[in-house]
């Protein structure tokens, strides 16, 4: 299975848009007969309803619409992902697993998260921690920088250690 997953997936770098990758790729996972990543491409495809924009209609009252293709960003579909990732994640929690293809497989798709080396690294070129009373009121400044290239909770791990070492 891993070796088949190395095909898909997406990379801002290639040039071709996420909407498009996830729909090329739901062609070709059909072609090959890979149910697992069909079955994946169209829960990602089949979320993109959720994708509106607010318009207000002539009666003055607010309401929204589905976005059509040409309107959805990477950025739309990402969030879409990550809530996938997201409660994949919960899953296995409860499951008591770490990992599994279909997880590996929406990763694929979203852009690389911060490592923690990358993440002290900024800190510690960025950040006068002379000037703040803790290292944790630096968790805004961070955050602001690497956006959801990063982990919430790892970052808040990172000060937190860097408090210790003080």
């Amino acid at each position: 299975m891993a070796d088949k997953t190395a095909q898909y997936g997406w990379d801002a770098s290639t040039g071709i848009s996420l909407y498009d990758k996830i729909r090329q790729d739901m062609k070709t996972s059909m072609i090959n007969k890979d149910t697992q990543v069909r079955d994946t491409m169209r829960l990602i495809m089949g979320a993109f309803p959720e994708i509106t924009v607010p318009i207000t209609l002539e009666s003055g009252k607010k309401s929204t619409r589905a976005k059509t293709p040409e309107e959805i960003t990477d950025e739309d579909i990402q969030n879409i992902i990550r809530k996938f990732v997201k409660s994949e994640k919960t899953v296995l929690e409860i499951k008591k697993e770490t990992s599994s293809n279909y997880l590996t497989l929406l990763e694929s798709y979203l852009p690389k998260m911060a490592t923690t080396q990358e993440i002290e690294a900024w800190i510690k070129s960025n950040v006068d921690f002379s000037a703040i009373k803790s290292p944790m009121q630096a968790m805004g400044t961070v955050m602001k920088h690497f956006g959801k290239l990063a982990d919430g909770n790892q970052v808040k791990a990172i000060l937190q250690g860097m408090t210790v070492k003080k």
